[in-house]
């Protein structure tokens, strides 16, 4: 008796068609998917690519671009004190606080908060030059900047009397005054240049319509030498 035994097998070539089959559509869907991904990565590069460039850059490359205005700033005020410092130099007098008058070729230390109703006082400050008055504005500041100090007409009196305002007489309106203060150059404009009694001071406590503006006060006596008068330039700044 012959036994013929079932085989349940697919035949050797069936076997291997299916899998073949099977991976040409697997790899056509990855291929649809990845054109997929990489359409949708595209359309949306515009707003992706600036978002990842910002996020890698190094914090170090940011930091300079937040100061570079106070850089400015600071390279300007450090030329502006550079320029102060060289035209005090040529006019000889130093950038602290000091008085130049072009005009007349004067230049004097101013020395500060000096009590005008001292004679002692202020007969000691005016020895070394000019004298700004206790409790008056200073430079930049609202307010009136009280500038004082004698005069002189003889050469016999100048070791005795500051000789420097002598020649107040002379400023006429537009000329120019310059104040050095605090390393800053302040400019000034002559507005009146008047002559007064001893006892007027009309000129050092009015005020122009608006309020305190910045003012600045140059007074002598007058005649040079004497205290009879008081001559008075008053200028404003430019």
């Amino acid at each position: 008796m012959n036994y013929v035994l079932y085989d349940c097998h697919w035949p050797k070539s069936k076997k291997r068609s299916r899998p073949l089959v099977k991976r040409l559509f697997r790899q056509v869907g990855f291929n649809l998917l990845f054109l997929a991904c990489f359409g949708a990565l595209f359309a949306a590069s515009p707003v992706i690519i600036p978002e990842i460039t910002v996020g890698l850059k190094p914090k170090a490359e940011l930091l300079p671009i937040q100061t570079t205005f106070d850089q400015v700033i600071k390279k300007q005020d450090n030329f502006s004190l550079e320029l102060a410092s060289k035209e005090a130099e040529k006019y000889g007098v130093t950038t602290d606080f000091s008085l130049v008058i072009p005009k007349v070729s004067a230049a004097a230390k101013v020395i500060p908060n000096v009590n005008p109703a001292n004679e002692e006082e202020y007969r000691q400050a005016l020895k070394s030059g000019v004298a700004h008055a206790l409790g008056s504005s200073l430079p930049g500041s609202d307010g009136t900047i009280y500038i004082f100090a004698h005069s002189t007409n003889s050469l016999a009196n100048v070791s005795k009397y500051n000789a420097i305002f002598y020649q107040l007489k002379d400023l006429v309106a537009g000329d120019k005054i310059i104040i050095f203060y605090e390393g800053q150059r302040f400019v000034y404009q002559v507005t009146d240049n008047l002559t007064t009694t001893a006892t007027d001071t009309s000129w050092l406590t009015s005020t122009p319509a608006g309020g305190q503006e910045e003012k600045l006060v140059l007074q002598t006596c007058w005649p040079p030498g004497t205290s009879l008068k008081r001559l008075i330039v008053i200028a404003r700044p430019v």
